[in-house]
């Protein structure tokens, strides 16, 4: 094991670069209680906003794509998602996909970053909020990200961290602007536009923010908690019906550490997995291509089948 990248739970001063986002985007979030950001147009993009920002950005980019290379896109497609993964704020490519990559490897070992084992509270998202300044290292990142960072966009990205930030507000001020246009087509009144405006950014932006954080660590705490095992993977994972479905596919988590180079993690007919459909989607219209089978369909000598990092146990 290599000391370089050991986390120490629960030590360690506190890393206000993710914490201070999180607080604030929470608190916004907050302005749902009060009755004038409300609006049935602004309920709708919170449920919605989770599978298009979700599924799309931070399921099928930063974890099947990028971390796993479970199937390859176009490369301008490819930006494009990973650009509307940053409007989830769950980080740079490079670094989501440096520790999603370090879990595996170490999974609810004293090197995992966010092993329920140190606490449910610090594997959902206290392991954030403490520095980790061995995490972001060059040796670190020549390690577990030094595909993702050969990209030039995201080696920008890395170097640049604070576009992250601007991206997010970029695109919250496109739903405010987007809601004040359609109040003042639809109602002509500069009140009415701008109360639609303010619904659409509590609600479409900092609602479903915090309930695609939510959902994402929910993966991380409790399908290493709760939930049945397909399989004996030597660490913690479940099978978790509800984050399953909540995660559009990401909650059959054990499935997942079974095979972790597999673009689907559906096993048996009911543990639907979306986000692999939308990926067989792009597959029949040509966007998509060495999309990686479930191991019991590719075989173990299957053509096309490529290398990917994977767990200890797989």
């Amino acid at each position: 094991m290599a000391s370089s990248v050991a986390r120490a739970p629960n030590v360690g001063r506190l890393n206000w670069e993710y914490l201070l986002p999180i607080a604030v985007v929470h608190l916004l979030a907050c302005l749902a209680f009060v009755p004038w950001f409300f609006s049935w147009s602004g309920l709708t993009l919170a449920v919605i906003g989770p599978v298009v920002f979700g599924t799309l950005g931070i399921n099928l980019c930063y974890h099947r794509m990028l971390a796993h290379r479970s199937l390859k896109v176009p490369r301008w497609l490819e930006r494009c998602l990973a650009t509307l993964s940053l409007c989830s704020l769950e980080d740079s490519p490079a670094r989501w996909v440096a520790n999603h990559r370090l879990h595996h490897v170490h999974s609810d070992d004293d090197l995992d970053p966010h092993s329920p084992r140190d606490g449910v509270g610090w594997s959902h998202a206290g392991w954030l909020f403490r520095a980790a300044p061995d995490r972001r290292t060059y040796e670190f990142f020549e390690k577990y990200a030094r595909d993702i960072l050969a990209d030039d966009y995201y080696r920008w990205l890395e170097r640049r961290h604070w576009v992250l930030v601007w991206i997010y507000l970029a695109h919250a001020a496109a739903f405010m602007v987007g809601g004040f246009m359609v109040g003042w087509w639809t109602t002509g009144s500069r009140e009415s536009a701008l109360q639609l405006g303010a619904s659409w950014l509590v609600w479409g932006v900092y609602v479903r923010t915090v309930a695609v954080w939510h959902i994402t660590w929910s993966v991380n705490s409790l399908t290493h908690l709760f939930g049945y095992r397909s399989y004996e993977t030597g660490e913690d994972s479940r099978n978790n019906w509800l984050v399953g479905l909540l995660a559009m596919g990401e909650g059959w988590h054990n499935n997942h550490h079974h095979d972790p180079a597999s673009a689907s993690v559906q096993h048996r007919w009911w543990e639907i997995d979306p986000t692999y459909y939308l990926i067989l989607l792009l597959e029949r219209v040509g966007l998509a291509s060495d999309v990686i089978r479930p191991r019991h369909l590719r075989g173990p000598a299957a053509p096309g089948k490529r290398p990917a990092l994977r767990s200890r146990q797989a």
